[in-house]
């Protein structure tokens, strides 16, 4: 894309795996603190709550001070948008708590400014996604059927380096045709691109995959650039893995 991001199409859905957030008023003298518990977590001026309130009170200098609290769930850079949660999550916190009466459409021009993906959460349904991933029309996607399993191997994979070994190619037929085919055709339908780089580099990721296929998944795949795996199933099934004890493991 000419502004230098790279034109997505890929879909958003939402699971039942939260962070925790709290916000509670302060003094007018004191300052605008986090804390932080659950998932470690380095303490930054970056972190995306802070962004969030920051940008709010550029606007609404009548903000108070308030101290944030996040319980980390959500495993921080594994392709789950925990980061972006929080941010979508503390403005809708904020409007609500403050009766700044933002409207949703007021919400996701905030959200954009925190993250090309933050826009989704204030929508917080299923979205195909373009552009460099703020374009969302919502989908008729309902994946109550089926037990999703997400697996996380604490591997760090860099976006950028990721983006960078991408070869594009015209998939024929269009993403959202893709997308409205039944699920059990999902296997031979849909590719995540990023897959073909990360698991020549990180082979633990590409063996996630596998296991989730050797365990009767419908379908299975990396989400976004990695690391995190998830696989669809059948309620019924019985899952048995052999995953490293330290991998983060979860069924939603």
């Amino acid at each position: 894309m000419p502004n230098g991001y790279h034109n997505l199409q890929t879909l958003f859905y939402p699971i039942n795996l939260h962070d925790g957030l709290e916000l509670i008023t302060q003094p007018a003298a004191a300052e605008t603190t986090l804390s932080l518990s659950g998932i470690p977590l380095e303490h930054s001026a970056d972190n995306s709550c802070l962004k969030a309130y920051a940008l709010l009170k550029k606007d609404f200098p009548q903000l108070p001070p308030v101290a944030i609290h996040l319980h980390k769930a959500i495993p921080a850079g594994g392709g789950l948008g925990g980061g972006s949660a929080d941010a979508a999550f503390t403005l809708l916190l904020l409007n609500k708590k403050f009766r700044l009466q933002l409207s949703d459409a007021q919400l996701l021009q905030y959200a954009l400014q925190l993250g090309s993906d933050c826009p989704f959460f204030i929508i917080n349904t299923p979205c195909l996604a373009t552009g460099r991933g703020e374009v969302l029309q919502p989908i008729a996607l309902d994946l109550s059927a089926y037990k999703i399993v997400l697996v996380n191997p604490g591997i760090h994979v860099n976006t950028g380096w990721a983006f960078s070994q991408l070869k594009i190619e015209d998939p024929g037929v269009p993403f959202a045709e893709r997308i409205n085919r039944p699920v059990t055709e999902w296997k031979t339908q849909l590719e995540n691109v990023f897959e073909g780089p990360i698991f020549e580099k990180h082979p633990a990721i590409r063996k996630i995959k596998e296991v989730l296929y050797e365990n009767k998944a419908i379908y299975a795949s990396m989400t976004g650039s990695g690391a995190t795996v998830y696989g669809l199933f059948e309620k019924e099934t019985t899952i048995t893995h052999s995953f490293p004890t330290h991998y983060l493991v979860k069924e939603c």
